[in-house]
């Protein structure tokens, strides 16, 4: 069996091949993201990291595990200056390599001890511990207004994108529509054009 320090040199070297994907659409399954991805490199593992906190409308993170950590690097560079594409939609989402604390399933670090003690108020760590409190209870508010902020962002994406899809929908049913009914020809002849019969 192995000991504690080589399987947590095993998880550091995943961590390193590893990309953390955030803003993914509510909507995105493993396999679209394994897709999408693939385009750059070949992945091991997709896991979604679950939202705790929030309604499930939210937008999703994940940590996917490539075959390499050179790959990470390109695949972060690749995702900052172009549009991330998921089923022929443009999503703005963000990549960054991933770190330990991001996964709920990692090794105990050797040699780390935690030492957990109550604090009496005359001691000088009990204000750092109110400050750390009420710290605490601002991040909470914060990721709340975040999360609000997510949703109404989500909601504008997907009011763009669905106008988008209209608009071509219209086009195609316009260009169809004229093709059916003979006008594209009678345009061809009046003006001298080609035009194909498909």
């Amino acid at each position: 069996m192995a000991s504690a320090s080589e399987k947590y040199a095993a998880f550091e070297e995943k961590v390193s091949r590893t990309v953390y994907f955030d803003n993914l659409s509510p909507q995105v399954t493993e396999s679209v993201l394994r897709t999408a991805v693939e385009q750059f490199a070949t992945v091991k593992s997709v896991k979604f990291i679950p939202n705790y906190l929030g309604p499930t409308n939210l937008p999703q993170c994940a940590l996917i595990e490539l075959d390499s950590s050179k790959k990470v690097k390109e695949v972060v560079s690749m995702i900052s200056q172009y549009p991330f594409m998921m089923s022929g939609m443009p999503r703005p989402v963000r990549a960054r390599p991933a770190e330990a604390e991001m996964f709920d399933d990692r090794p105990e670090k050797p040699d780390r001890k935690i030492k957990c003690c109550w604090l009496d108020p005359s001691d000088p760590d009990f204000e750092v511990a109110k400050d750390l409190k009420r710290l605490t209870r601002r991040h909470a508010v914060e990721a709340e207004y975040v999360h609000k902020l997510q949703l109404q962002e989500e909601k504008k994406l997907a009011e763009q994108q669905g106008e988008t899809l209209n608009m071509h929908y219209k086009k195609f049913k316009l260009v169809d529509s004229i093709m059916a009914d003979g006008t594209a020809k009678h345009l061809a002849k009046r003006y001298n054009l080609g035009v194909a019969d498909e």
